[in-house]
């Protein structure tokens, strides 16, 4: 069979019908690995579902188990030639908390359905419909090959990735030698937009800033206090408005990234970001100035208010409150300097008159980005040019975080991420879905690397 046929072979998967079946299967597990009494579903998707579909390709496969007692690891692989390629797949099977009961409709959020374009389950875009479509699409070549691939496969699957990958980083350096590989090819994440195949290298890292004002307990009466008891409220207000304007724009250079390269801008002259008419519109003269909407959302920092407190919004008091409390997240590139953080804007806020207000950081994810000089990078852009007739978007790193570090850092791989949902797929919501019509499109464009994989004679 050719690669046209091989990747005809694998959207057929899709309309058959086999492909839906498996990712029903696979999103009826209640893999909410927040949740400490879906322990047993966590790794039962790997015991029943996926080590099952890894054996019928001739896989090998064990379990590893938490370093920390969390959800349990799957490692598989095929090998076929000491001297062919060897590429690492990375996948997650947990998902965020189902929030039954909030989705349209009413719909189950174990079980998908379909309405029109749109298939809604949890986890079909984050993250089991993703792995599945890479699974499904090296069934494809396998099966086109008789039995071969040309090439060798390993496959990790994490049950701990919507908690922040808490012993990732210990389990690959453990398995070091095992996880050997020339290149990992993963999908998470959105693409660029629905219409447009994307590679991104990389991602960019996170951290969460707990602002606090304590300035006494309870609250006091507005009429006969205020205008004499300092309100931490407006306090904290102003605090933030010092690191962050009314624009979005930082105010503290110690939160800002490296000036942008020219090879940087270069990567992302052509990438436009456009919503789609069912995603909100982007903000007029928001974000840094002098960047493309490409620019602040690719390649540079934006600190985010995620959540304010202050008093009881829901049946507020007459009364000045003596508490309030806010948390920020500060998205950060590769090349930002990050290791004293809150020192940073602790002393920011001291110089201006806020010393009353307490810092602390929590939740922190490495940014990270493959050396834009990999050869591999224009070989992965050009076979999904060749299958799409369209040119991928190549990104430096997307907007938000993954442990790309774990593969660039600690095992030393080149990271090509090729996502199979797009930004209104509603992950981390009610109403996750996919559509299938990016789904048919993966499917191709999955089947047509893997195949070129298969051609090479060697690592590039």
């Amino acid at each position: 069979m050719t690669r046209t046929d091989t990747i005809a072979r694998a959207q057929t998967m899709l309309r058959s019908g086999e492909f839906l079946d498996e990712l029903s299967r696979r999103v009826a597990y209640q893999t909410e690995s927040q949740n400490p009494e879906k322990h047993a579903a966590l790794r039962a998707y790997l015991t029943d579902e996926l080590q099952p579909a890894f054996k019928a390709m001739d896989f090998s496969t064990r379990l590893i188990e938490s370093p920390a007692g969390k959800g349990p690891y799957l490692l598989a692989e095929y090998r076929e030639s000491d001297s062919a390629p060897t590429v690492l797949v990375y996948g997650h099977g947990d998902v965020v908390d189902g929030m039954a009961g909030d989705w349209r409709g009413n719909l189950d959020p174990w079980r998908t359905t379909q309405i029109g374009n749109r298939l809604y389950g949890r986890g079909t875009a984050d993250n089991k419909g993703q792995h599945s479509i890479n699974m499904a699409a090296l069934r494809a070549v396998r099966e086109a090959r008789g039995g071969r691939l040309g090439f060798n496969v390993k496959f990790i699957i994490e049950m701990g990735e919507e908690i922040g990958s808490p012993d990732l980083p210990q389990v690959c350096e453990r398995l070091r030698d095992d996880l050997k590989a020339d290149l990992l090819l993963a999908s998470d994440g959105p693409r660029l937009s629905a219409e447009r195949p994307t590679l991104f290298l990389g991602c960019r890292g996170g951290i969460r800033i707990h602002l606090d004002v304590n300035l006494r307990e309870g609250g006091h009466h507005s009429g006969n206090w205020g205008g004499v008891l300092a309100n931490p409220a407006t306090i904290l207000a102003s605090a933030i408005a010092s690191l962050v304007d009314s624009r979005g724009r930082m105010q503290l250079d110690a939160l800002k990234p490296p000036p942008l390269s020219n090879r940087i801008r270069a990567a992302l002259a052509d990438v436009e970001v456009k919503p789609m008419a069912d995603e909100p519109a982007l903000s007029e003269n928001w974000g840094e100035e002098g960047l493309s909407a490409a620019e602040r959302l690719y390649a540079w920092n934006t600190l985010e208010v995620l959540a304010m407190s202050s008093g009881n919004i829901e049946k507020p008091a007459n009364a000045i409150p003596g508490r309030a409390s806010a948390v920020l997240q500060l998205r950060f590139v590769v090349g930002t300097r990050v290791d004293n953080i809150a020192d940073a804007i602790r002393a920011h806020l001291q110089a201006r008159g806020f010393p009353m207000v307490e810092v602390s950081a929590t939740q922190r994810f490495a940014a990270s980005r493959t050396d834009l000089d990999s050869p591999w990078i224009n070989w992965t852009a050009e076979s999904i040019r060749k299958t799409t007739g369209k040119a991928p978007a190549v990104l430096p790193n997307f907007g938000g975080s993954l442990p790309n570090d774990v593969f660039t850092d600690i095992l030393k791989i080149p990271t090509m991420w090729v996502p199979h949902s797009y930004p209104g797929c509603s992950q981390h919501a009610p109403d996750e879905h996919i559509l299938l019509s990016v789904t048919e499109e993966a499917l191709g464009i999955m089947a047509g690397l893997f195949w070129d994989l298969g051609e090479l004679k060697a690592p590039l």
